[in-house]
């Protein structure tokens, strides 16, 4: 139960402005995404002062047995671009090996279906584990990488034969992962956590921000899981213990504790403030990729939007058209119930028991 709490809450973090209400890609408010856990190229951030990061760090601290196992687990989403490609005149036989002469547009529509420009993205996984024994005496240092490619998937007209083609592209990233723990007094660990971006960019100078994305780690957040040590709540860590939690140096992350209440083997490095054991509400019907708002108001949104603001959410991304399906068809009873839920009674201090 534990650990399915823990891919919930790190599956909202992943995905915290993925896409924001209306859920389309003219919205303004989509023209600038990914303002969380993006970790740029090393080479971007020093060439242009725009205020990414290349970097993130984390120090925490656990309490166990020097023999205990630490599995470090970071995640991020790893986008791809689509561009529309329309072809300058119809096209019955695609030419083998290229792609017919086209000018990029930022959308097509083809008997019926709307096909538009944009960045999705694939999940990412790097994974390391290692006894706290070892990292006292010898810090884990792991380079990674993820391929990139191309794709070019043709656009058929029933009567007009191929009119264009949706071009994708995906970068390779490269990055590096330092892991390390220092010994304290009564058997106390300090954990330090580094991750870099080092992926090659040549053009840094003159890459604009949506492209220098392309090239990014994005929400970028790390699970750290231990068997046989307790972390300690930087939040609200034990009176003993306070200065040393006040210690510890985050930056671009805000650890807290996820899981069972008092469950203490798992940590979250989140790129957004979270308290310890943060939930999702148990009447939310699925993702909606705004933390920060109301189930009830998005999904009455949603279902208030125009027919051609509906169409244009379906056509835009995959994760937008399972929202309005599932907004679409939200049982009575279930959109009644995202109007809030009675947690708990608990008599008014100095009032009647």
């Amino acid at each position: 139960m534990s650990a399915a709490l823990v891919d919930r809450i790190a599956r909202a973090v992943r995905y915290e402005g993925y896409m924001l209400y209306p859920y389309r890609p003219s919205a303004a408010k989509n023209r600038r995404r990914f303002n969380f856990g993006v970790l740029a190229p090393r080479d971007y951030c020093e060439a242009q002062p725009t205020g990414e990061a290349s970097s993130l760090h984390v120090e925490c601290l656990a309490q166990g047995n020097s023999n205990a196992m630490l599995e470090v687990q970071l995640r991020f989403l790893h986008l791809a671009s689509r561009d529309v490609a329309q072809f300058l005149a119809p096209v019955a036989i695609l030419p083998e090996g290229r792609i017919p002469e086209h000018r990029l547009v930022p959308s097509l529509e083809i008997d019926g279906q709307l096909f538009q420009t944009w960045q999705d993205a694939v999940e990412r996984e790097f994974t390391v584990r290692a006894r706290l024994s070892r990292l006292v005496s010898a810090p884990l240092d792991r380079s990674f990488r993820f391929l990139g490619g191309e794709s070019f998937d043709p656009l058929y007209g029933a009567e007009t034969g191929f009119l264009g083609a949706l071009l994708r592209r995906q970068e390779p990233l490269a990055g590096e992962l330092q892991l390390s723990a220092e010994s304290l007094p009564d058997r106390l660990f300090k954990l330090t956590l580094h991750i870099s971006n080092v992926s090659p960019l040549p053009n840094a100078a003159i890459l604009d921000r949506d492209r220098a994305l392309l090239h990014s780690f994005v929400s970028t957040h790390a699970v750290l899981h231990s068997t046989g040590a307790r972390f300690i709540s930087l939040l609200d860590p034990p009176p003993s213990l306070e200065s040393v939690a006040q210690a510890c140096q985050n930056q671009g992350v805000w650890p807290v504790l996820v899981g069972e209440q008092g469950d203490r083997r798992t940590m979250l490095a989140s790129p957004i403030i979270l308290y310890d054991y943060p939930q999702v509400a148990p009447e939310s019907p699925g993702d909606l990729f705004d933390g920060a708002e109301i189930d009830e108001i998005l999904s009455l949104r949603i279902l208030a939007m125009t027919d051609d603001e509906k169409r244009e959410m379906r056509h835009a991304d995959e994760r937008a058209r399972q929202i309005l399906e599932r907004t679409e068809n939200l049982p009575e009873q279930q959109l009644m119930k995202l109007h809030g839920a009675l947690r708990s009674l608990r008599p008014r201090e100095g009032g009647p028991s």
